[in-house]
């Protein structure tokens, strides 16, 4: 007989769909998600040749058994410049689950600063982490190094920590990084913070002085030091390339610009055939960080993580992508050209990264690696794995969200299927770029201002 008390069938648990010939057909523009259907892109699922799916027990195509239910955590995180990429992937998974989040916000401008703000379970705070001393102090906040006039916000950085037992914190490039960084410290520890998460980078001229460093690493790499000297319990995160960054707009170094055939070109100076950490931060980085969160300090203390699930060549990102799009994408190996106006700090920071990955060097074994440390390059992905088994990599992006961010941005590439070329299975040989200039940013009016259904600039560099 059945039993008179059959196991309950959880009802709020989101599943993603396997694949199906239904989501196969191509699509006309009259059936896009602006005019109330869908495009082929929103179908879901992981290709047979996706290394994701033979290296995670928890991917789309496997079975997920019911857990236990648990008690909802009795903590508060803190957490700064809450809509960039890391942070906010965080706030979904923690208020999900039962945590409470104190979050800084810059702005409340954008579609993720309004996901925040809206968060029941979020206490926001609006306002800069720096204060300028002159109210008619005009000047671009985030060129590297000290910045007479330029001070640190304390009083919203100690209003932040309030009541929170754990942090999350990110750091950007908006003031002094040092000076913000180590005054976040100092508050984090007088409010007694249990466990204190930051996302750090390398100075890769401490690991080789025939390296030049990248000013907004170092800054990061700066701070971490500072967090370890005062005696924080800390754990630092180093993440990967995101996956999101590419974007067919004009935006420098992961600009996948697209072609009158159809396909797709980015043009970067990574050699083509060393490996690079990658990472989806919107979907991984929030269940990684709440994983460390539940171990704890007694696991994780004075640790550093390489964040990536995947470390593939750029020719290896490139056939990924190709396999998620249905398109052909093809490598460059060139400079870094720059043709909207970006920050001050940001340009700072690619001026050295091509210096650091240097199209003088013909030899992949000897690019310097992403991390600084070698041994922590070859951790990837085993470090991210073992926090968060259920990553979403560059194939399944490309597939799945790529084309709706362009989308949001105004791109209709998505609904020219007729004109799509064939696969021919492989990518295009590298091309090497020599003698290519900067874009001169005086000839543009406005830079890239990220402020429509998307995101902020500032996501891009958080």
């Amino acid at each position: 007989m059945p039993s008179t008390n059959p196991i309950p069938i959880r009802t709020d648990l989101a599943f993603r769909p396997a694949p199906s010939e239904i989501g196969n057909a191509a699509f006309s523009p009259k059936s896009s998600a602006t005019h109330g259907t869908r495009h082929k892109h929103t179908r879901s699922s992981y290709s047979e040749s996706s290394p994701l799916t033979a290296v995670s027990r928890n991917n789309s195509l496997s079975f997920r058994p019911l857990k236990r239910s648990t008690p909802s955590p009795d903590k508060t995180i803190a957490v700064i410049n809450a809509s960039g990429r890391q942070a906010a992937s965080l706030i979904r998974i923690a208020t999900a689950v039962g945590y409470k989040v104190r979050a800084q916000l810059r702005n409340l401008e954008g579609v993720i600063a309004t996901e925040v703000a809206t968060n029941p379970n979020v206490t926001v705070f609006v306002g800069e982490l720096y204060l300028r001393n002159k109210k008619d102090d005009k000047r671009d906040v985030t060129a590297h190094g000290p910045l007479p006039g330029i001070t640190v916000n304390h009083a919203l950085i100690s209003q932040l920590f309030n009541s929170a037992q754990l942090a999350f914190i990110n750091t950007t490039f908006y003031g002094d990084e040092i000076q913000i960084g180590e005054a976040i410290a100092d508050a984090a520890k007088r409010a007694g913070v249990q466990h204190y998460v930051y996302s750090s980078m390398p100075d890769h001229a401490a690991y080789n002085r025939e390296w030049p460093s990248l000013p907004l690493w170092a800054a990061k790499h700066e701070v971490e030091n500072y967090v370890r000297k005062i005696g924080l319990p800390a754990t630092f995160v180093y993440t990967g390339i995101y996956n999101n960054n590419f974007t067919s707009l004009l935006y420098p170094l992961f600009c996948m610009e697209l072609q009158q055939d159809g396909s797709f070109v980015w043009q970067a100076p990574f050699h083509p055939n060393a490996k690079l950490p990658w990472l989806d931060a919107e979907h991984d980085v929030g269940p990684a960080i709440i994983q460390l969160f539940k171990d704890g300090p007694s696991k994780w203390n004075g640790k550093r993580i390489a964040l990536a699930y995947e470390y593939l060549t750029p020719l290896e990102a490139c056939r990924a992508f190709e396999q998620g799009l249905g398109r052909r994408v093809r490598y460059k190996r060139g400079h870094i050209e720059v043709k909207v106006k970006i920050p001050t700090g940001y340009r700072e920071q690619l001026e050295a990264l091509e210096k650091l990955w240097s199209l003088d060097n013909n030899d992949p074994e000897k690019q310097p690696p992403y991390f600084g440390d070698l041994e922590l390059d070859r951790r990837c992905p085993n470090d991210a794995l073992a926090l968060w088994e259920g990553p979403r990599g560059l194939e399944e992006y490309a597939r799945e969200i790529f084309p709706l961010e362009e989308e949001a941005n105004g791109m209709t590439w998505m609904f020219d299927d007729e004109g799509e070329p064939e696969l021919e299975g492989t990518v295009e040989g590298v091309e090497d770029v020599e003698g290519s200039e900067d874009g001169d940013d005086d000839s543009f009016d406005e830079g890239l201002v990220m402020r429509g259904l998307k995101r902020d600039e500032e996501s891009w560099l958080a």
